[in-house]
Protein backbone atom coordinates (compact mmCIF):
# COMPACT_ATOMS: atom_id res chain seq x y z
CA UNK A 1 0.00 0.00 0.00
CA UNK A 2 1.48 3.35 -1.29
CA UNK A 3 1.67 6.37 1.81
CA UNK A 4 -0.20 9.35 0.40
CA UNK A 5 0.68 12.91 1.01
CA UNK A 6 -0.56 14.21 4.47
CA UNK A 7 -2.85 17.36 3.96
CA UNK A 8 -1.77 20.70 5.87
CA UNK A 9 -4.11 23.78 5.73
CA UNK A 10 -2.37 27.59 6.15
CA UNK A 11 -3.82 31.00 6.95
CA UNK A 12 -0.96 33.24 5.74
CA UNK A 13 -1.43 36.64 6.28
CA UNK A 14 1.28 38.36 4.42
CA UNK A 15 2.41 42.02 4.91
CA UNK A 16 5.21 42.63 1.87
CA UNK A 17 6.06 46.28 2.71
CA UNK A 18 8.88 45.82 0.14
CA UNK A 19 6.18 44.99 -2.68
CA UNK A 20 3.48 46.92 -0.93
CA UNK A 21 1.73 43.29 -1.31
CA UNK A 22 -1.04 43.06 1.44
CA UNK A 23 -3.26 39.80 1.44
CA UNK A 24 -4.51 36.89 3.36
CA UNK A 25 -4.17 33.40 1.31
CA UNK A 26 -5.87 30.46 2.80
CA UNK A 27 -3.74 27.32 1.70
CA UNK A 28 -3.50 23.69 0.84
CA UNK A 29 -0.54 22.23 1.25
CA UNK A 30 0.22 18.23 0.34
CA UNK A 31 3.08 17.24 1.77
CA UNK A 32 4.82 14.12 0.07
CA UNK A 33 5.36 11.21 1.90
CA UNK A 34 9.88 12.03 0.91
CA UNK A 35 8.97 15.25 2.11
CA UNK A 36 10.56 16.91 5.14
CA UNK A 37 8.67 19.49 7.14
CA UNK A 38 11.59 22.27 6.75
CA UNK A 39 11.39 21.49 2.94
CA UNK A 40 7.48 21.83 3.24
CA UNK A 41 7.70 25.27 4.98
CA UNK A 42 10.60 26.65 2.59
CA UNK A 43 7.58 25.95 0.22
CA UNK A 44 5.32 28.29 2.21
CA UNK A 45 8.40 30.61 2.52
CA UNK A 46 8.83 30.89 -1.17
CA UNK A 47 5.08 31.45 -1.83
CA UNK A 48 5.34 33.93 0.56
CA UNK A 49 8.03 35.89 -0.91
CA UNK A 50 5.94 35.63 -4.35
CA UNK A 51 2.72 35.65 -3.22
CA UNK A 52 0.20 36.75 -5.90
CA UNK A 53 -2.93 35.59 -7.15
CA UNK A 54 -1.99 33.60 -9.84
CA UNK A 55 0.92 31.99 -7.85
CA UNK A 56 0.14 28.29 -6.75
CA UNK A 57 1.16 25.02 -5.69
CA UNK A 58 2.31 22.23 -7.88
CA UNK A 59 2.99 18.62 -7.40
CA UNK A 60 6.55 18.92 -7.20
CA UNK A 61 8.54 15.91 -5.52
CA UNK A 62 5.84 13.46 -7.26
CA UNK A 63 6.26 14.91 -10.63
CA UNK A 64 9.33 15.87 -12.71
CA UNK A 65 7.58 18.33 -15.03
CA UNK A 66 6.42 20.46 -12.33
CA UNK A 67 8.23 23.18 -10.29
CA UNK A 68 7.00 23.21 -6.71
CA UNK A 69 5.17 26.42 -7.47
CA UNK A 70 4.51 28.72 -10.25
CA UNK A 71 2.26 31.19 -11.82
CA UNK A 72 0.92 31.05 -15.04
CA UNK A 73 -0.98 33.56 -16.99
CA UNK A 74 -4.50 33.40 -18.27
CA UNK A 75 -3.57 32.02 -21.51
CA UNK A 76 -1.70 29.12 -19.85
CA UNK A 77 1.98 30.62 -20.45
CA UNK A 78 4.17 30.40 -16.92
CA UNK A 79 5.27 33.59 -15.94
CA UNK A 80 6.99 32.25 -12.60
CA UNK A 81 8.85 28.74 -12.11
CA UNK A 82 9.77 28.05 -8.27
CA UNK A 83 12.09 25.32 -7.43
CA UNK A 84 13.52 24.24 -4.05
CA UNK A 85 16.99 22.65 -3.37
CA UNK A 86 19.69 22.08 -5.74
CA UNK A 87 18.44 20.62 -8.97
CA UNK A 88 20.50 19.73 -11.92
CA UNK A 89 21.58 21.59 -15.12
CA UNK A 90 18.95 19.89 -16.96
CA UNK A 91 16.17 20.44 -14.75
CA UNK A 92 17.01 24.60 -14.97
CA UNK A 93 17.72 24.59 -18.38
CA UNK A 94 14.32 23.25 -19.30
CA UNK A 95 12.37 25.35 -16.64
CA UNK A 96 14.37 28.51 -18.03
CA UNK A 97 13.13 27.31 -21.35
CA UNK A 98 9.72 26.88 -20.45
CA UNK A 99 8.95 30.20 -18.00
CA UNK A 100 9.89 34.00 -18.16
CA UNK A 101 11.35 34.03 -14.74
CA UNK A 102 12.78 31.11 -13.16
CA UNK A 103 14.04 31.50 -9.07
CA UNK A 104 15.59 28.34 -7.18
CA UNK A 105 15.47 28.79 -3.29
CA UNK A 106 18.24 26.98 -1.89
CA UNK A 107 18.52 26.08 1.72
CA UNK A 108 20.60 24.45 3.85
CA UNK A 109 24.17 26.12 4.01
CA UNK A 110 26.52 22.98 3.50
CA UNK A 111 24.71 21.21 0.33
CA UNK A 112 23.79 24.38 -0.63
CA UNK A 113 26.76 25.81 -1.03
CA UNK A 114 28.73 22.87 -2.49
CA UNK A 115 26.24 22.96 -5.25
CA UNK A 116 25.99 26.70 -6.07
CA UNK A 117 30.12 26.52 -6.54
CA UNK A 118 29.54 23.29 -8.82
CA UNK A 119 26.69 25.30 -10.88
CA UNK A 120 27.96 28.70 -10.95
CA UNK A 121 29.71 29.18 -13.98
CA UNK A 122 26.86 26.41 -16.06
CA UNK A 123 23.91 29.25 -14.68
CA UNK A 124 25.69 32.15 -15.34
CA UNK A 125 24.43 32.01 -19.49
CA UNK A 126 20.54 32.04 -17.74
CA UNK A 127 19.41 35.61 -18.03
CA UNK A 128 15.79 34.96 -16.54
CA UNK A 129 17.59 32.99 -13.31
CA UNK A 130 17.75 33.76 -9.73
CA UNK A 131 19.37 31.84 -7.24
CA UNK A 132 18.32 32.79 -3.66
CA UNK A 133 20.12 31.11 -0.51
CA UNK A 134 17.34 31.20 2.34
CA UNK A 135 18.78 31.54 6.32
CA UNK A 136 16.59 30.67 8.73
CA UNK A 137 16.55 28.43 11.92
CA UNK A 138 13.60 26.16 13.80
CA UNK A 139 11.01 26.83 11.11
CA UNK A 140 9.54 22.96 11.61
CA UNK A 141 8.31 24.40 14.76
CA UNK A 142 6.01 26.54 13.04
CA UNK A 143 4.45 23.46 11.43
CA UNK A 144 0.53 21.97 12.60
CA UNK A 145 -1.63 20.26 10.61
CA UNK A 146 -3.87 23.94 10.61
CA UNK A 147 -1.49 26.82 10.65
CA UNK A 148 -2.28 30.53 10.92
CA UNK A 149 0.63 32.12 10.03
CA UNK A 150 1.56 36.13 9.90
CA UNK A 151 4.42 37.00 7.30
CA UNK A 152 5.90 40.46 7.57
CA UNK A 153 8.58 41.09 4.49
CA UNK A 154 10.92 44.24 4.66
CA UNK A 155 14.47 45.36 3.10
CA UNK A 156 14.04 41.82 2.09
CA UNK A 157 13.65 40.04 5.46
CA UNK A 158 10.67 38.05 6.16
CA UNK A 159 9.21 37.06 9.75
CA UNK A 160 6.85 34.16 10.07
CA UNK A 161 4.72 34.05 13.29
CA UNK A 162 2.30 31.69 14.18
CA UNK A 163 -0.79 31.97 16.64
CA UNK A 164 1.29 30.17 19.71
CA UNK A 165 3.67 33.05 20.02
CA UNK A 166 6.61 30.58 17.83
CA UNK A 167 8.88 33.17 15.64
CA UNK A 168 11.56 32.51 12.81
CA UNK A 169 13.49 35.06 10.96
CA UNK A 170 14.77 34.64 7.17
CA UNK A 171 17.11 36.18 5.51
CA UNK A 172 18.11 35.88 1.43
CA UNK A 173 21.49 35.99 0.07
CA UNK A 174 21.28 36.34 -3.64
CA UNK A 175 23.76 34.29 -5.61
CA UNK A 176 22.74 35.21 -8.89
Amino acid sequence: MALGATIYRAELNIADMDRNYYMTHDLTVAQHPSETDMRMMVRLLAFALNADEQLGFCKGISNEDEPDLWQKSFGGDIELWIDLGQPDEKRIRKACGRAARVIIYTYQEGPARAWWQQNESKLERFKNLDVIHLRFEGVEKLVKRSMQLQCNIQDGELSLHDAHDNSVNVTQERWK
